[in-house]
């Protein structure tokens, strides 16, 4: 049976889906997410999904893109074009191909170099994304968070400042709150609205600080979560970041994120459930981070969803399947106990 299929058989509550999904994230663990709700969209059952990309990279192909042409960081982007598109098994050879060498494109990947193209030809990064994903074939809609030039500024436990993404990720300290420059960015147009329209919001995996909450505190989204209507769910990841997030349990990622958001939002986690590869641990351990806490101090208003989330392999990743099946899962608890609630 495919995956799509299977999908399709499976009837986990009748046939009540979220027609509308909105997902904010960034790095690797988005794509992952993606790519797994590609497949309701694909099998009927959802109408509309949605993808927030952070635009604060600034390291690697993305950052020398940004310094040297001028353009938003494309990288992120890319990946999720790759997770949407029916052509993927292709793009991940074509798209995703990264240039070896110390020459001036040694260390770009093709797809990156693409999409500053298109944005240098149509004269917009919006428009090269749009481009892009109606030519390859996209599942749902790709938004850049912002399309203002901002850097993500932190402030560490001792009052020390840094600003860059890659600078913030290597500091490897405990991070108190993170801001963009400047502090006005601009949600890119469409944004406020699909949020506003979702039926699910889903937020995660991938980093707090530097993939997650880039997307929350873009001016005028915080907001936008806190007032939907929606059902808004955390994935939560399987370890913390070193440095950052010591001593944060999944309860404590949630404080921080309303937090930035200016007030609670959230419905939903949902959790990892069973044990993990010793020796993929390890190498963690390594260097230096530990297996995520689920804690004991996590509101009782929200629910709390535990699945065998994570894909086989040699590093910790979230399976794309499991992970959205979790997610829909999760919406419809949220939702029973909310019709619960009102007496219907």
């Amino acid at each position: 049976m495919s995956t799509a299929q299977a999908v399709t058989a499976r009837p986990t509550h009748g046939d009540a889906f979220p027609r509308r999904i909105v997902a904010l994230g960034g790095g690797t663990g988005m794509p992952a997410v993606l790519r797994g709700l590609r497949r309701f969209v694909d099998a009927g059952h959802v109408e509309a999904l949605t993808a927030i990309v952070t635009m604060t990279d600034d390291g690697g192909s993305s950052g020398r893109l940004r310094r040297d042409r001028g353009v938003p960081p494309p990288g992120d982007v890319r990946n999720c074009i790759v997770a949407l598109s029916a052509e993927e098994e292709l793009l991940k050879g074509v798209f995703q191909h990264r240039y070896d060498g110390s020459d001036e494109l040694g260390g770009h990947t093709l797809g990156n170099l693409m999409l500053a193209a298109l944005a240098e030809q149509t004269g917009s990064f919006l428009r090269a994304v749009e481009v892009s994903s109606r030519v390859l074939r996209t599942v749902g809609t790709i938004l850049p968070s912002t399309l203002d030039d901002v850097a993500l500024e932190a402030t560490f436990e001792d009052g020390s400042r840094v600003v860059g993404e890659s600078r913030v990720a290597a500091v490897g300290k405990r991070i108190l709150r993170v801001e963009l420059r400047p502090r006005d960015a601009q949600p890119t147009p469409g944004i406020l609205d699909a949020l506003q329209q979702a039926d699910l919001i889903v937020l995660g995996p991938g980093s707090l600080y530097t993939s997650i909450l880039p997307n929350v505190i873009v001016n005028g989204v915080g907001s936008a979560l806190r007032q939907s209507g929606a059902v808004v769910v955390l994935v939560a990841n399987f370890v913390g970041e070193r440095g950052e997030v010591v001593g944060l349990d999944v309860a404590g990622h949630v404080r921080v994120l309303e937090e930035h958001a200016g007030g609670r939002f959230l419905d939903g986690v949902l959790l990892h459930e069973g044990a993990l590869p010793e020796q993929v641990l390890e190498r963690y351990r390594e260097e230096g981070m530990a297996l995520l806490s689920q804690g004991e101090s996590l509101d009782p208003q929200l629910q709390v969803l535990k699945l065998r989330l994570a894909a086989v392999g040699t590093k910790l990743r979230h399976d794309p399947d499991a992970t959205a099946r979790g997610v829909i899962d999760l919406w419809a608890a949220v939702r029973r106990v909310t019709e619960r609630v009102a007496g219907r």
